[in-house]
């Protein structure tokens, strides 16, 4: 009987033990995944501030391009209002008859034909950056992504392209007219010749003007996108 109790005394001690180890294993990986949870929880807040400081680099960069391309813009439109300005002249209030109006016309001709031209094109290292890496996604500020995305991906797209047709047409204005533009001068103008200038200024005034119209439009826009910002 003594062995007896001894036994089931035994078998209770290891069953004691038993049941601690096990309540000490439980509590040893309840403690891990509180560990690992803790941990990824610091992580994702890591990746998050990390993102969160990469989203705003990227708007400061962005803004930093534009105010840039606002101060180009600008200069474009500076640089051509001259030749338009000589141009309308020409248009509404000389004479057709060259000889009658000679200086005035001459000194107009002078300001659309030897002052050159500028085009627009972006700055826009930073946006393209984001979109080789696919980054510019994952941002959370989606409205102002979408008209980051309007701009550059369709605006100034826009711009570029009517930009290139003024430059051709502005290639062709400059060689027919190489002798006036080397001489600085308009010796050989007759009436006729002086009808078929016009004619040929007026190609390129038309898409000059679009291209004007174009760049207004596009100044307001990136001014708005910079308030955004």
């Amino acid at each position: 009987m003594i062995k007896f109790f001894r036994h089931i005394r035994k078998n209770l001690l290891i069953e004691n033990k038993t049941s601690k180890y096990f309540k000490y294993a439980i509590g040893e990986i309840i403690l891990v995944v509180i560990g690992i949870l803790i941990a990824l929880q610091i992580n994702n807040w890591n990746e998050s501030r990390k993102h969160a400081i990469a989203e705003q680099e990227f708007f400061k960069s962005v803004k930093d391009d534009l105010t840039q391309d606002l101060e180009f813009i600008n200069y474009v439109q500076s640089y051509s209002k001259p030749k338009v300005d000589a141009y309308n002249l020409l248009s509404s209030r000389c004479s057709e008859d060259y000889d009658s109006d000679k200086s005035q016309i001459d000194s107009l001709m002078s300001v659309y034909l030897f002052s050159g031209q500028r085009t627009f094109y972006p700055v826009s290292g930073a946006f393209k950056s984001s979109i080789a890496g696919n980054e510019i996604n994952t941002y959370k500020q989606k409205k102002i992504i979408q008209n980051i995305i309007k701009l550059y991906g369709s605006n100034y797209d826009r711009l570029i392209d009517n930009g290139k047709i003024v430059d051709d047409r502005w290639s062709k204005l400059s060689e027919t007219y190489i002798y006036s533009r080397r001489t600085s001068s308009f010796d050989k103008v007759t009436n006729e010749v002086y009808s078929k200038m016009l004619d040929d200024f007026h190609f390129h005034f038309i898409q000059l003007n679009w291209y004007n119209q174009i760049l207004d439009d596009t100044e307001k826009e990136v001014n708005q996108l910079l308030k955004q910002l």
